[in-house]
């Protein structure tokens, strides 16, 4: 008599328990993480300070700007009293004609207006090249407020000096000025600014000299950091 055939035992099958078990919690359990988790902890590792210590906020940076500009501004006291003292002067005439007093210039071929309009643009662009390397020394890390605040208070300064300097000159009469010194006798011509243009020479030039040692010397944001390493892509099966 012989045994009955029992068939094989079926191949072992995972249970949809086994199948649909999660991966063991805690990084580099199972392998590579998956793309999204490693961009989930780039953001959040991102707000915890992987680039360094953030900057000051706005209404800091606007304030500091403002304090600057000021400081520049003032500045313009000492080009516009420069200005006065260096430029060259106008020489002027004084003659009576018909019963009136008429001005001319002594010297019709001089260059010293010409001088004038040079004297203060060179010490305007000085000005500017020691305003922007002050301001980058005291504040390396720039800013849009800081940039702005510091062409703001070239400008001010810039205005702020040629007024100045036509204060402090000879009076701008010239008729009463030549009647007091009498017919024939040289005089000196008021100080004008002729060229308009000069007064954007300080901003201009502390903007790009500050622009440029910002971009060659100033901070640099650190390199992320990735707690795990660059993802790698899992190999083909």
């Amino acid at each position: 008599m012989t045994a009955p055939l029992t068939p094989p035992p079926p191949p072992h099958e995972r249970s949809a328990q086994d199948a649909w078990q999660p991966p063991a919690a805690g990084p580099g359990a199972n392998g590579p993480q998956a793309p999204g988790s490693q961009h989930a902890e780039y953001a959040e590792g991102a707000g915890h300070g992987w680039y360094g210590q953030d900057g000051p906020g706005m209404k800091t940076e606007v304030r500091e700007a403002a304090v600057i500009s000021l400081a520049v501004a003032l500045g313009g006291v000492l080009l516009g009293v420069l200005w006065w003292w260096l430029a060259p002067h106008v020489p002027l005439v004084g003659d009576v004609a018909e019963g009136n007093w008429v001005v001319y210039l002594k010297d019709t071929e001089g260059e010293q207006a010409v001088g004038v309009d040079g004297t203060f643009t060179l010490l305007a662009l000085g000005f500017g090249v020691v305003s922007a390397l002050v301001v980058f020394l005291l504040r390396r890390r720039g800013g849009v407020p800081l940039v702005v605040g510091l062409a703001v208070g070239g400008l001010l300064g810039s205005l702020l000096a040629w007024r100045l300097g036509v204060w402090l000159g000879p009076a701008e009469d010239v008729i009463a000025r030549a009647r007091d010194v009498g017919r024939g006798v040289t005089f000196s011509a008021p100080l004008k600014l002729g060229a308009k243009g000069a007064l954007l020479a300080w901003p201009l030039a502390a903007l790009v000299l500050h622009l440029g040692l910002t971009a060659l010397f100033g901070p640099r944001d650190p390199e992320p950091e990735f707690e795990h390493g660059p993802y790698e892509a899992p190999p083909a099966a």
